[in-house]
């Protein structure tokens, strides 16, 4: 079951033009993360075990170019569809990951958090290929500030900005 939600979470359109190869090396290793052993402790230790999967997912990227944005949006969508996936959340226990999960960031997202911050308070949105990490935590930031006026982890964000702005 991990290992298709793996494959579903992050599908063709979610990782289109990031290299051969990136789709089908991301699925698999999404497949294969041992899921009881996300540290449960704080915000901090779960940032450092995405980190952790961030940079290896890079590593095993069959291209030159790594892009770092691209694997956390991999690493998050699966991540969101494990807290969905009834089976697996309830095994794993997972739900008390929800309010630290981050939103998986894309053109379509970033769209949606710029028009709800307004003019000139989130930084242009680089693209996927070029997302860094210290653009992603503004993003984030700000997904946190918003959601929680909307009593939501900034998880659950994703359905409605992909929606709206894809």
């Amino acid at each position: 079951m991990q290992r298709r939600t793996g494959v579903t979470a992050v599908g063709p359109s979610a990782l289109r033009g990031q290299g051969a190869g990136v789709l089908k090396a991301t699925q698999n290793y999404l497949g294969s993360i041992e899921l009881s052993n996300i540290p449960a402790t704080n915000q901090e230790e779960y940032n450092k075990w995405l980190d952790a999967h961030t940079e290896t997912i890079l590593s095993i990227l069959p291209i030159r170019n790594k892009p770092w944005g691209a694997a956390r949006k991999a690493l998050n969508l699966f991540m969101r569809d494990v807290l969905y996936n009834r089976y697996l959340c309830d095994h794993f226990g997972i739900r008390k990951f929800e309010k630290w999960m981050e939103l998986p960031l894309d053109s379509a997202v970033a769209k949606g958090l710029k028009k709800l911050a307004g003019r000139r308070r989130l930084p242009p949105w680089p693209g996927l290929k070029r997302l860094k990490e210290d653009t992603s935590q503004i993003y984030q930031s700000f997904a946190t500030e918003y959601s929680r006026t909307r009593g939501i982890s900034r998880v659950h964000l994703d359905i409605y900005l992909w929606t709206e702005n894809r």
